[in-house]
């Protein structure tokens, strides 16, 4: 309702008592900005197709209502799409809940703990495929025990040798369990155990699938949220693997290099366009290669904003590269559906996603958030260029703004240093 208070929305994401030193969460629903419970569902016609132009740009003003933010999400990360039905999305959610499923049994198959409701944090096999005796298991309140982990590991190894595969996924599973035990740690929400499982099953699963990047550190951050706004489990992992869709070129990590490394070579090449002052003075710190950026990217920003601040900035930036035709790109479509791409109004882009088209290059148009961490160092240049004299005061300066910054205001520098920057690029273009 026009002219009601803003609501803090801190009370659906319950902090511990005991946790004081969380970031201090900026956003509030604002009636009449915040896409609200009643407009979504107006958003939608009587058959269940969504007009998500109606959507896109109230998102950008004011956020996501958060007792609809889950559902809204699954759209924003093109799980769906906005022109099918009702009865069509009830279908390919019963589908893909079937699948996860499937894909989760062969995993409980291989190593009884998925699924159990408990999760490891120590090694259970060697990198030569041998168990390692005794690992750790997390159990439920009820004193529930599971089967020994080596006995599993050992059971494996009586029917030949293990597959490299099986070995390399058995590797990370230690790992997602103490990142788990990290992650989101000050919520109320992780102090139950069955939530913990969740996450670690959610993770395990998709180490198994994708076994280019498997699991990173940083995964987890990106999970998490999934978990605590979608109640059902394979619902939060269809979720998240739309996410790493986009993402998951970051986490790929050879000897020699960081999968990141694409992003931090844009974010210097921005930087360079729009603050050549500042470029110039962190390549002078031995700065140049931007690392110290590489956790605002991999993570996008959820050290540096509360939960919930965390969450706004997510489906802002979605809300702004929203592309339509993902949904079918994910989905791979028959040339029937292909032929359907054409016909897409530009309102039902986002605003970002707008922009990039216009330049009608060849090249992959480089993400929001890059231009978000670039929004970030123009906001510290001043202080970056009179107080930085070493690589560590870049990174303490970096680490302050943690609970400083504020959502929208770099969203909507982001948008401005983006439409710079193609102006720039563009110029330059036609000098050579």
């Amino acid at each position: 309702m026009w002219g009601a208070p803003a609501e803090p929305a801190d009370s659906y994401y319950e902090v511990r008592p005991e946790c004081t030193d969380v970031p201090t969460t900026k956003f509030k629903i604002r009636p009449g900005k915040t896409l609200s419970v009643r407009k979504w569902q107006a958003a939608f016609s009587p058959d269940g197709q969504l007009d998500i132009s109606k959507t896109l740009g109230r998102i950008h003003r004011g956020g996501i209502h958060p007792t609809i933010r889950g559902e809204v999400w699954e759209f924003l990360l093109c799980c769906f799409d906005p022109r099918s039905t009702y009865e069509e999305r009830e279908q390919l959610r019963l589908e893909r809940r079937e699948q996860y499923e499937k894909l989760k049994a062969v995993c409980h198959e291989i190593f009884p703990v998925v699924g159990s409701g408990q999760f490891i944090t120590a090694p259970v096999i060697s990198e030569d495929g041998q168990p390692i005796e005794e690992p750790l298991v997390i159990q439920e309140a009820t004193g529930a025990e599971t089967p020994n982990s080596t006995e599993i590991v050992k059971d494996l190894l009586s029917k030949g040798p293990l597959d490299k595969r099986i070995v390399n996924w058995l590797l990370l599973l230690h790992q997602i369990g103490l990142d788990v035990k990290r992650t989101d740690r000050s919520l109320v929400f992780y102090e139950k155990q069955e939530n913990l499982s969740k996450l670690w099953d959610i993770l395990a699963v998709y180490a198994w699938i994708d076994t280019d990047v498997g699991y990173c550190q940083g995964m987890s951050d990106l999970c998490s949220p999934m978990i605590i706004l979608l109640e059902h489990e394979a619902d939060a992992f269809w979720c998240f693997e739309r996410l790493m869709r986009r993402l998951r070129g970051n986490f790929r990590c050879t000897a020699s290099s960081v999968g990141v490394e694409s992003q931090l070579s844009h974010l210097a090449m921005v930087t360079q366009v729009i603050d050549p002052k500042l470029h110039q003075h962190l390549e002078t710190l031995g700065g140049g290669d931007y690392l110290f950026a590489v956790r605002m990217l991999m993570v996008l920003f959820r050290r540096e904003f509360s939960f919930c601040d965390s969450l706004y900035l997510w489906e802002m930036m979605w809300a702004l590269e929203y592309d339509p035709d993902l949904f079918y790109l994910y989905e791979e479509p028959s040339m029937e559906e292909s032929s359907k791409l054409k016909s897409r109004s530009m309102r039902n882009y986002g605003k970002f996603e707008r922009e990039n088209m216009k330049m009608k290059t060849e090249e992959t148009p480089l993400p929001i958030s890059v231009f978000l961490v670039a929004s970030v160092l123009k906001d510290k240049s001043t202080q970056l260029l009179h107080e930085a004299r070493g690589l560590d005061d870049v990174v303490k300066i970096l680490n302050d703004i943690t609970g400083s910054l504020d959502a929208k205001k770099a969203c909507n520098e982001a948008i401005k240093l983006h439409k710079k920057y193609l102006k720039k690029a563009s110029q330059q273009g036609k000098m050579t």
